[in-house]
């Protein structure tokens, strides 16, 4: 990590599959540092994928002691259902991200592909292919989850900020205040 100047945790939350991407900076350049998926398929219960979700993030922060965390903000489906799942999971990484004073950054799936691609609608394969090419990869993963975690990290350091429509969070007072939706009780 010679001359790094930040690294950024980019994240996919998913209740079935996490992907997530650790992007070196170095000055313009970027540069792979790692990525991969948590495949949580084989977790019983909603509340135990939760929790290992927050062990992971935890665990990928505190080895790789990134500077910020890119997420991926849930997209509105038509399965209310798997959306609430969905956005359980994004809150859960980002509490883990809180508990480490890690400051976040979310954007929709729409302005990820779009910074990535060009093309707002582009299908993973599209966004998969784009990232091999800029970070100059041998091969793909197994999984386009951990493209899609390392799309959105990439997204972020595109970001030209102020201006961007993405939003950073400090705390959980910080988050509420902006998404009074998301408050129990």
């Amino acid at each position: 990590m010679k001359d790094c100047e930040k690294i950024i945790l980019g994240i996919d939350p998913g209740t079935t599959m996490m992907g997530y991407g650790l992007l070196e900076i170095h000055r313009k350049d970027m540069k792979l540092h790692n990525m991969g998926t948590i495949n949580l398929s084989k977790i019983q219960g909603h509340d135990q994928k939760l929790k290992k979700i927050f062990e992971r993030v935890l665990y990928l922060i505190d080895t790789y002691q990134p500077q910020e965390l890119a997420v991926e903000a849930p997209f509105f489906g038509k399965n209310v259902q798997s959306m609430l799942k969905l956005g359980r999971a994004q809150g859960v990484a980002m509490a883990a991200a809180l508990y480490r004073d890690l400051p976040i950054f979310e954007y929709s799936p729409k302005k990820i592909k779009q910074s990535i691609t060009g093309n707002g609608n582009a299908s993973k394969e599209q966004v998969a292919k784009m990232i091999q090419t800029l970070l100059k990869l041998d091969k793909l993963p197994k999984h386009l989850d951990a493209t899609d975690g390392i799309a959105a990290a990439i997204c972020h350091h595109f970001q030209k900020k102020p201006g961007s429509d993405s939003k950073s969070y400090g705390s959980w007072k910080a988050f509420l205040s902006d998404n009074p939706d998301k408050k129990i009780g």
